[in-house]
């Protein structure tokens, strides 16, 4: 009996479980119907999809090094061992080849991912603006679990480097397909600085809490432990993907607009300037990150716990100045491009104070300007791109945000290996000075984007994505919309004429009283 009675009150317990999982499941299908319950959700998957990124993307800082020589002087011995039983001369110039190698196999490691993510991303952004937001996110994130588990298991320079490089692939659409979605589905210019703003203090956690994470975890648990970590969180956001936001059932974009080539958007000379603006100012930190370690030791004799922690103490700048950039976006939208230039002077004084650092102390000021001066230029250019597409090409973000992941990885892909070299030929502090001095001379080229707020949708512009015959109801209906927009500003007469570049041309308007008594054109 007492059998009976336990078995039945497991089935119960069991029963009530799931009731409640159905409970909860229905309760998130109805968040899902919601719009704003919906872009909440939306957002948590794309901030934790970046997450996941940039710590990948850094928690190897401390490991693989360390790895690789243990690799690299158990190679050696056994080579010495077999080669030269019982001779050990030349012992230290070949030791010294071998770190100059090991030294160049680090950067080239470092930089594969970027590399490749540089070459996929202009595929990945038409690919993107072809297919949606949601198919490409799930791409990317499967593509970064494969690279994670590889990750862990592997044991050879091969196959890091090709872990490495499949990890930018992950990127290049992940990354990509996430801030296009929120532009895509926060279109209101506040609330999409707000949510672009979140994903870029993400992406800052990511990229500064993932060298100690990895550290810690390798000191004393070994070198898989972190990755199938962020192997177990990778696969929980693919399944959150899978199951809120189902990409495979969505056909939501069937009749949806064919976005601006991305070969037309890169010779837009706003977005141009926008680009060049977001590769400068993440030169510092892409070109210090591999060489700053190496400086602290032989200058500072900083320790390995130093070294590993340099740059925890610039995330909460970092996220001060996104949150600083959204309230003054929010209130003086205006000046977008102030905010960005004054970012660009901070990270080019900050730059150049870093070699005058003595103590680790001193470093951590310079670091944080750094950081700082990243938020602002960030936070206050990547909801500019997504404005600048809405007004002066078609509101399909996919290729747009390719470009700007594209800046960013020209700035990753060449810090791992021309930074070593500009230090080994000219010096640290002359790094640091080029940088600064580049970061002060490009801000003022930030003027060209002080009218983008007073650009207006060129509708011109907008009818060349319906050259054809409308094909669907969605196309009707844009079709119809921008028939009745066009009559509306002709018929007001409160609104200016807008040439092909968005400015408005300062022409005679008409009245209402004329409008209405005149003939209509159309």
């Amino acid at each position: 009996m007492d059998g009976e009675g336990r078995s039945s009150g497991l089935v119960k317990s069991a029963a009530l479980k799931l009731s409640e999982i159905s409970e909860r499941t229905k309760e998130l299908g109805t968040a899902m119907k919601d719009p704003h319950q919906q872009r909440r959700i939306i957002l948590v998957i794309v901030c934790v999809a970046l997450l996941l990124d940039n710590m990948l993307y850094m928690v190897i800082v401390p490991i693989i090094p360390d790895y690789l020589a243990e690799l690299e002087s158990e190679q050696s011995e056994h080579v010495h061992v077999v080669i030269h039983p019982n001779s050990s001369t030349n012992s230290t110039s070949q030791d010294k080849i071998n770190k100059n190698n090991l030294d160049v196999q680090i950067g080239v490691l470092f930089a594969s991912k970027a590399i490749l993510q540089l070459l996929v991303s202009p595929l990945s952004g038409t690919f993107i603006d072809r297919v949606g937001y949601d198919i490409p996110l799930l791409i990317g994130l499967s593509v970064m679990f494969v690279s994670t588990c590889i990750f862990a298991i592997g044991e050879n320079y091969v196959t890091l480097f090709v872990a490495r490089s499949l990890q930018g692939l992950g990127s290049a659409f992940a990354d990509t397909s996430g801030i296009a979605m929120i532009a895509d589905k926060y279109t209101e210019e506040s609330e999409r600085s707000t949510a672009l703003g979140i994903a870029l203090a993400f992406i800052s956690f990511g990229s500064l809490v993932a060298p100690p994470f990895g550290g810690i975890l390798y000191e004393f648990a070994g070198k898989k432990v972190p990755f199938i970590v962020l192997a177990c969180i990778c696969l929980v956001d693919g399944i959150l993907l899978l199951t809120v936001i189902k990409p495979f059932s969505n056909r939501t974009r069937e009749n949806m607009p064919v976005g601006t080539p991305i070969y037309k958007l890169m010779v837009d000379p706003y977005i141009a300037v926008v680009a060049g603006a977001l590769t400068v100012c993440n030169i510092p930190l892409a070109f210090l990150e591999p060489t700053i370690a190496n400086w602290m030791e032989t200058t500072m004799h900083s320790t390995q716990w130093e070294m590993g922690l340099t740059w925890l103490p610039a995330f909460f700048p970092h996220v001060l100045g996104v949150y600083i950039t959204v309230k003054l976006a929010a209130k003086h939208p205006n000046l977008q491009w102030f905010y960005g230039a004054l970012g660009m002077v901070i990270i080019g004084a900050s730059s150049c104070t870093v070699p005058a650092c003595k103590t680790f102390g001193q470093l951590i000021a310079p670091l944080c300007g750094i950081c700082f001066g990243i938020a602002l230029v960030d936070t206050a250019l990547l909801p500019t791109l997504a404005f600048l597409v809405d007004v002066r090409h078609v509101s399909v973000y996919g290729s747009i945000y390719a470009i700007a992941d594209i800046s960013y990885s020209v700035a990753y892909a060449m810090g791992p290996i021309v930074a070593g070299q500009i230090v080994h030929n000219h010096g640290f502090v002359q790094l640091n000075l080029g940088m600064g001095l580049v970061n002060v001379l490009y801000a003022p080229a930030l003027l060209l984007l002080r009218n983008v707020c007073q650009m207006k949708p060129s509708f011109s512009e907008r009818d060349n994505l319906l050259e054809e015959a409308p094909q669907g109801l969605y196309d009707t209906i844009k079709m119809e919309e921008r028939r009745a927009k066009k009559k509306g500003y002709r018929s007001a007469g409160n609104c200016l004429a807008v040439d092909e570049n968005g400015f408005e041309q300062f022409t005679a308007q008409r009245s209402v009283s004329e409008e209405s008594s005149g003939p209509e054109y159309i």
